[in-house]
């Protein structure tokens, strides 16, 4: 098994090579799978990200479902995640931290109401293990959601058999590829 900055460089630039069409040719496969999952349907709390460019793209997905569902994103604050309810394009800043795209607005503090959560990871493995980029936002804020599905998404080549795993990492309830 490859340790962990093997498997985040080896990730990267697979993704590197992936070429933009096909980005968004893969993206919209995983998020058609996300739409028809039972859970996704039901749930009337989801939280989402904002892509960055590597990520399997998820931009058209809340576009297209934030007037249906009630949309949560998260916002970088210090060590750990807010979120805070998507309700439009005008709603969005650059984040603090990373510039990734960012709601304004109030803090949404009901963790408990978060029916469903789509998570972005560098590498899945098949027991629902997930890797991220190594800060620990998505453990920490998983944490706090026992309730709600976890649904990992990413391209195909990041679900490998088996990634390295640390006793603080929270698995995903399934994980959906292209």
């Amino acid at each position: 098994m490859m340790d962990k900055a093997a498997v985040r460089k080896a990730m990267r630039e697979a993704k590197r090579a992936l070429p933009p069409d096909e980005k968004t040719r893969r993206s919209e496969q995983v998020m058609q799978r996300v739409e028809q999952l039972d859970a996704f349907r039901r749930a009337g709390v989801v939280l989402l990200y904002w892509s960055m460019a590597d990520e399997v793209q998820t931009h058209s997905f809340v576009e297209r479902w934030h007037t249906r569902k009630t949309l949560l994103l998260p916002c970088v604050d210090g060590d750990d995640l807010r979120l805070r309810r998507y309700t439009g394009p005008q709603c969005m800043r650059p984040g603090e931290q990373f510039g990734i795209g960012e709601p304004t607005g109030p803090e949404w503090t009901d963790l408990g109401a978060v029916q469903m959560i789509v998570v972005p990871g560098v590498a899945f493995d098949r027991e629902g293990n997930r890797m991220g980029r190594g800060r620990g936002f998505y453990d920490r804020l998983l944490k706090g959601t026992p309730a709600a599905v976890k649904v990992g998404v990413a391209y195909g080549f990041q679900l490998l058999d088996s990634i390295p795993t640390e006793p603080h990492d929270v698995k995903m309830d399934l994980v959906i590829c292209d």
